[in-house]
């Protein structure tokens, strides 16, 4: 079993010695001043510059992502645990798959919604990693939701990220025919 499977599973440990359990207690402070965990929680194919310690994903664990429901279910969590620190909603009713603004958008928006902040490139990690492991409904949801955030924000955003967001998911089968 992979580094990254394992610790999905529950059965494994990231560089520190945290499990998945561990950083899904992370509050916001600690998700917002703890820069080594993002990688384990949307892990991709290409290595961090930010933290050499980091897992690559593999085409095994891409299948074992792709093939088991258990394995995305542990991902989603991980996804609802960043949406909450954005301040963001996951709202899933039958197929169809809506992020949100939360009541306290405003508030969590303060903390990243800011020209050059560091958390637009977890959110590139973000939308990569759910696409290539299977849930890339997710993906485009949340692009959904940060395109409206862009249209009121573009000056704190800047077209980098949003460029970047949109080629995190861009070629996937469930990406909308404009970002193919």
């Amino acid at each position: 079993m992979s580094t990254i499977v394992a610790f999905y599973r529950g059965d494994g440990r990231d560089h520190r010695g945290r499990s998945l359990s561990d950083i899904h207690a992370f509050d916001f402070h600690e998700l917002e001043f703890n820069h080594d965990y993002i990688q384990w929680l949307f892990p991709l194919p290409e290595p961090s510059g930010a933290n050499e310690s980091a897992p690559l994903l593999s085409k095994e664990d891409i299948a074992a992502f792709t093939g088991d429901a258990s394995l995305r279910k542990a991902l989603l969590q991980s996804f609802q645990l960043m949406l909450q620190f954005y301040g963001l909603d996951l709202v899933v009713r039958g197929e169809n798959v809506e992020v949100v603004r939360s009541a306290n958008f405003d508030e969590r928006s303060g903390q990243w919604l800011t020209h050059g902040n560091h958390n637009f490139l977890r959110i590139s990690r973000i939308l990569r990693s759910l696409t290539l492991l299977g849930c890339s409904r997710y993906a485009v949801a949340l692009l959904g939701c940060l395109e409206g955030i862009y249209a009121e924000n573009a000056q704190a955003i800047g077209n980098t990220p949003i460029g970047y967001w949109h080629r995190a998911i861009m070629g996937h089968s469930h990406a909308p025919r404009r970002w193919n």
